[in-house]
């Protein structure tokens, strides 16, 4: 087994825990899976159960306890949207090339909060905590509640000439709109037609994040 920490209890007990997201384990899986000794394995997992991380089924096999419910809902509603969102739109931004945005609604504006660069010279560049009007740019027009097209609105030149961009919604738990997540860059590589290039990956994004 690989050290992460250098803590070697905490580095085994994480192995045991992963082997078991998997799917429920006996003892004698447990052990085979992590090739941990088969004492240490039912100790580390008995020491688990006991802190509620661990359960058994009907089966007596090894399930994920209870306690990890709990701790999950506290980490989800202490992470914002910022948080979850940098490692979704840096897979946009790697996957089109190109400049990424989140913009969230900001009174009768738009503010961008996220703003990853393209690594291309020519760029389109979105300095977060800019603000800029709703009525004119396809995030503005994404968060103004305008209808979409194919789960996405592109728009070529309306607030920057030479920049063509392409967004879509983020909705909460609730399905109300809280964000638009964009692809911005130069009209020359975006093309007169952004969403046919890069709708459906914007899209995608902005469900993932939603």
């Amino acid at each position: 087994m690989d050290t992460v920490t250098g803590v070697g209890v905490l580095d085994k007990a994480m192995v045991v825990l992963r082997a078991v997201a998997v799917e429920p384990l006996a003892l004698t899986q447990l052990q085979q899976t992590t090739g941990l000794p088969r004492a240490t394995a039912h100790r580390l997992a008995a020491a688990l159960e006991t802190h509620g991380v661990l359960r058994r089924d009907a089966d007596g096999r090894f399930e994920l306890g209870h306690e990890l419910v709990q701790l999950g809902q506290a980490a989800q509603e202490r992470f914002t949207l910022v948080d979850v969102a940098r490692p979704i739109l840096a897979a946009l931004r790697d996957e089109t090339g190109e400049s990424v945005q989140l913009f969230v609604p900001a009174g009768r504006q738009r503010r961008c909060v996220v703003s990853l660069e393209s690594p291309h010279g020519l760029r389109w560049i979105v300095p977060e905590g800019s603000v800029f009007s709703l009525d004119v740019g396809s995030a503005g027009r994404v968060l103004s509640g305008e209808a979409l097209t194919n789960g996405w609105i592109e728009s070529v030149g309306e607030r920057e000439a030479g920049v063509a961009s392409v967004s879509a919604p983020v909705v909460d738990e609730h399905g109300a709109l809280v964000g638009a997540v964009s692809v911005s860059g130069p009209v020359e590589r975006l093309s007169k037609q952004p969403g046919r290039r890069f709708g459906d990956a914007v899209a995608h994004a902005a469900a993932a994040l939603s």
